[in-house]
């Protein structure tokens, strides 16, 4: 399911017009936080932020534009709820939980070395081929 099938299959009341349903995996590690530190910076259109690590770091604290975010599990997320899913996960962390956000209608971007030589998904690099991401296949 693509993101505007998903958004397509919400109620009215449900929709967020003033940004993505955001998860950020592995929000506590090293590029976890740089990626959120990015999103902030660059003002990326967020109107709801999940983040997600390990059981170690559940229950704990990000930060993000100066609110403090709870660290759940994967456990305690329904992908459904969510438009992107940005893994900055270990690989066999992406290869466990990436394919669920994917068959649940989130578009996932995976920062991990799981898929790099996967033919059915795109190797992105946005200053080298950012039209890669236009036709990008849809798998399960």
């Amino acid at each position: 399911m693509t993101r505007q099938e998903n958004q397509e299959n919400r109620p009215d009341a449900e929709r967020e017009p003033q940004g993505y349903r955001v998860l950020v995996a592995g929000a506590t590690g090293v590029a976890g936080r740089e990626l959120l530190n990015q999103l902030e910076v660059r003002s990326f259109p967020v109107s709801e932020l999940t983040v997600v690590a390990s059981e170690h770091s559940a229950g704990t604290n990000v930060r993000f534009k100066g609110e403090g975010l709870v660290v759940k599990t994967f456990e305690e997320v329904d992908f459904r709820d969510f438009d992107l899913a940005f893994f900055a996960t270990d690989a066999d962390v992406s290869r466990e939980w990436a394919p669920l956000a994917a068959e649940a209608g989130c578009e996932v971007i995976d920062m991990s070395s799981e898929f790099r030589m996967d033919p059915g998904v795109p190797l992105v690099v946005p200053e080298v081929n950012p039209d890669a991401l236009g036709g990008s296949p849809q798998r399960s």
